[in-house]
């Protein structure tokens, strides 16, 4: 007879945490060799050859869709700031954007804009017709490793929390189900923590972010001068009106102070001196 090769069912379990602890260790190991990797996804921004040597364009990244987080920062210079709002609220409007933090000033408006990546460009482009563009930065950050990086950790976590919520119901001990339901415990807070960490870099690339500010009319440089003068005559007298506090309450409360530290002196320790007198008392002097 051939020998029979059996599976024992209690097997399961150590194989599974194992492979668990393989994978964890796969999964929690960071990517190495960063210089390598930046070969391999051809991630910076680099001139086409083609182009006029004004735009960067990006590389291409072999077998799947690069991730970008966009970025701009904008000052404009505007006949009316508070005016001016109406214009930018039609504009939002149009391209689904939204502002995540409004600043208001006398003379000026800070707005955080967020905008549906396909829409960032466009939305751009009508900004600077706004006003006149005093100041334009714009940045792409290529997060295309990380995100498929935190894609990979948590699809796989999430097929091992399968595995083992299966076998929950196959395990015959109290050991094996506290071993298991720990295991699981764990992989639920690591799923949670990764995924909390994909969603929040999933919604920067989906929404690109626009630092707006509306600047008013530039003052003339004659104005800007007295303006200037006055603010320095202003700060003086704010410093001046602090001096002379702080020399009344030395006044009021300074000299007053010292003449009844004084006559404590002359109580205790000058002619009258009652802690010398007691002193001498207590020390049979």
């Amino acid at each position: 007879m051939k020998p029979r090769i059996g599976f024992n069912q209690g097997m399961i379990l150590p194989i599974l945490l194992l492979m668990s602890a393989c994978s964890q260790g796969i999964l929690e190991e960071p990517v190495a060799d960063y210089e390598a990797a930046r070969d391999y996804q051809v991630m910076a921004l680099r001139t086409d050859d083609s182009s006029d040597g004004s735009a960067p364009v990006l590389a291409s990244l072999p077998g799947q869709t690069r991730k970008l987080v966009l970025r701009a920062e904008l000052q404009i210079r505007v006949a009316d700031p508070a005016a001016s709002e109406q214009t930018l609220t039609t504009a939002l409007d149009r391209y689904g954007a939204y502002t995540a933090a409004t600043r208001r000033y006398e003379g000026r408006r800070n707005y955080t804009i967020r905008v549906q990546t396909a829409s960032y460009e466009p939305l751009l482009a009508e900004l600077h017709r706004i006003g006149k563009v005093i100041k334009g930065v714009e940045s792409a950050e290529d997060v295309s490793l990380t995100y498929y990086d935190l894609e990979g950790r948590l699809a796989t976590k999430q097929e091992l929390l399968k595995t083992f919520q299966s076998y929950l119901g196959k395990a015959k001990t109290i050991e094996e189900i506290m071993t298991v339901e720990q295991r699981i415990a764990e992989l639920q807070y690591e799923i949670d923590r990764t995924g909390t960490k994909f969603s929040a870099l999933s919604d920067q690339i989906q929404y690109a972010t626009i630092e707006l500010t509306l600047l008013g009319p530039a003052l003339p440089s004659g104005s800007g001068l007295r303006e200037r003068i006055g603010d320095l005559c202003g700060s003086f007298g704010y410093y001046l009106s602090i001096a002379v506090v702080v020399f009344l309450g030395i006044i009021m409360y300074g000299i007053p102070g010292i003449l009844v530290l004084l006559l404590f002196y002359w109580l205790f320790f000058g002619k009258i001196g009652l802690i010398k007198k007691l002193w001498r008392i207590l020390s049979g002097k």
